[in-house]
């Protein structure tokens, strides 16, 4: 382990390890930019660990991060037990003693000074490696429920770092005693949106500034349930709003036809996806509507946005309605499980586009949430668990 301080000339050595889906990968991210502007590009020596052919391995390449890849494998989860055990599972369960030794070889043949493991399949045998090899373990968890991956590891960690304070309670009481609230990390962009600049970004002609704005996103592929919900509700909407529908680059054609003849149709802006302008967008939106993924609640929060979340099903151990009804619960949003027709989103968003002062209610309770400065937490955990003083 370093004992090292900033400026002795010694780098920082980590290994990161997290993926699957942006909801790791991207807080993890954040925290090596994070740490790189603490103490300095070449003060931090960073090795990513993660699948082949992965969305970790494309964005450590697009971020000029090495990376190197390890066997893993994915379990399939399900209520009744004798369903665990299927082919499917029993051959990847198989590669996870691979996974294993190659991460072992890796941890010892690169010596870090602490590895970070932010949730994902991958995490389990980057995580063994590093308790075996007695480099320090920081485990970070995204979301109010811990996966089942941060499950594993969190008895052998050096830290365990999570992103809400219930979170707490799931932990086992031993490691509860060292655990550490320090939010899930954001992008830094998002916090830098300007909303008088999102209107001219999109050239977007049809801008009332009379009305609210509503921002809908389903994620970057954009959200059957969501776009057809909005299809639905948008005469209503139109008349009522400004509003920007991200909704996949394969949907655009079929909801385009849905806004064709509306009076107010120029209120409608259509979009595949957003790059940069996201940040802008998301500073001029009064309401949002969303999937409820811990990255988009971390943004949603530390922006203080009011939201109408609409769960995905289908998210590993039902985390996206876990993490819409902890804020519901709170007055922070509403949340919307289930089937949603376009009357159930009208009646979510109609009360928070009718009232301001309801609105402004919600968005200051979401903020109550929010953990702007989450990244420099997590960071300080990294370095202090480095050994570093």
């Amino acid at each position: 382990m370093s004992s090292a301080v900033p400026g002795s000339g010694q780098a920082l050595r980590l290994i990161v390890t997290g993926g699957g889906t942006g909801g790791h990968v991207f807080p993890a991210l954040t925290t090596v930019r994070t740490l790189q502007a603490r103490l300095g590009v070449p003060g931090v020596e960073a090795l990513w660990v993660g699948a082949a052919s992965s969305l970790e391995e494309r964005v450590a390449g697009e971020e000029a991060i090495e990376f190197r890849s390890v066997a893993t494998g994915k379990i399939r989860r399900a209520s009744n037990p004798l369903k665990m055990a299927s082919p499917a599972n029993m051959r990847d369960m198989g590669r996870v003693p691979l996974g294993v030794a190659q991460a072992r070889s890796l941890v010892a043949e690169w010596r870090p000074d602490v590895v970070l493991a932010t949730g994902g399949y991958v995490v389990v045998p980057v995580g063994l490696a590093a308790w075996m090899c007695r480099r320090p373990l920081v485990v970070h968890e995204q979301t109010v429920r811990l996966g089942l991956a941060n499950r594993t590891l969190a008895r052998v960690a050096a830290r365990v770092a999570v992103s809400s304070a219930p979170s707490l309670e799931l932990l086992p009481e031993a490691i509860r005693a060292t655990a550490v609230v320090t939010g899930n990390p954001v992008r830094a962009q998002v916090l830098t949106g300007q909303a008088e600049r999102a209107v001219k970004a999109l050239g977007w002609e049809g801008f009332d500034p009379a009305l609210p704005t509503v921002y809908v996103t389903g994620g970057a592929q954009g959200s059957r349930q969501i776009n057809t919900a909005v299809a639905g509700a948008l005469p209503w909407l139109v008349e009522h709003a400004n509003v920007i529908h991200q909704c996949g680059p394969g949907n655009i054609e079929s909801l385009r036809g849905s806004a064709a003849g509306l009076p107010a149709s120029g209120r409608y802006f259509l979009t595949g996806f957003l790059r940069g302008e996201v940040a802008d967008v998301l500073a001029l939106a009064d309401v949002v509507v969303s999937r409820s993924g811990a990255g988009t609640i971390a943004e949603l929060t530390a922006l203080g946005k009011a939201a109408v979340l609409i769960p995905l099903a289908s998210s590993a151990g039902n985390e996206q309605a876990h993490n819409a009804r902890y804020l519901q619960d709170a007055g922070a949003a509403v949340a919307l499980e289930g089937e949603v027709s376009p009357e159930r989103l009208r009646m979510a968003v109609e009360p928070l586009l009718a009232d301001p002062a309801a609105r402004t209610v919600m968005a200051e309770r979401a903020r109550g949430f929010g953990r702007p400065d989450a990244a420099e937490s997590l960071a300080d955990v990294v370095v202090d668990a480095a050994g570093w003083r």
